[in-house]
């Protein structure tokens, strides 16, 4: 018997509306909320949460003296379409070389690996 049940994930970022856009133009949505918290209502899914953090640094990927604390695997139908587009709203490639594989990561604009995958 399950104890809990997942509300949302939460990002910390320094601008909390800025990344809550990004995602809902990744992934469809509605975004709510004003201030230092935004809820991002996915379609089909659970929210997106997002937290301002002052102080906010970004994970390093890869890093193997750093953890990169979690990551957003994000499914997709076209890695090349999808690429474009999270580039055109201001994602980073982090590991895109190797076009053999069914993923390639990417950070978001405060600096959060996701990556994107065909699988």
């Amino acid at each position: 018997m399950a104890l809990a049940k997942l509300g949302a994930v939460v990002l910390d970022c320094p601008d909390p509306r800025a990344l809550a856009g990004f995602y809902a133009e990744v992934l469809g949505g509605t975004v709510q909320g004003e201030g230092d918290w935004i809820d991002l209502e996915v379609p089909g899914g659970r929210a997106l949460a997002f937290q301002a953090a002052p102080g906010h640094v970004p994970p390093k990927w890869p890093a193997p003296d750093a953890s990169q604390q979690f990551h957003l695997d994000l499914t997709v139908e076209d890695l090349d379409a999808a690429e474009k587009g999270v580039l055109a709203l201001g994602a980073t490639p982090l590991d895109t070389e190797d076009r053999s594989r069914t993923w390639r990561v990417y950070a978001d604009p405060a600096g959060h690996p996701f990556c994107l995958c065909a699988c």
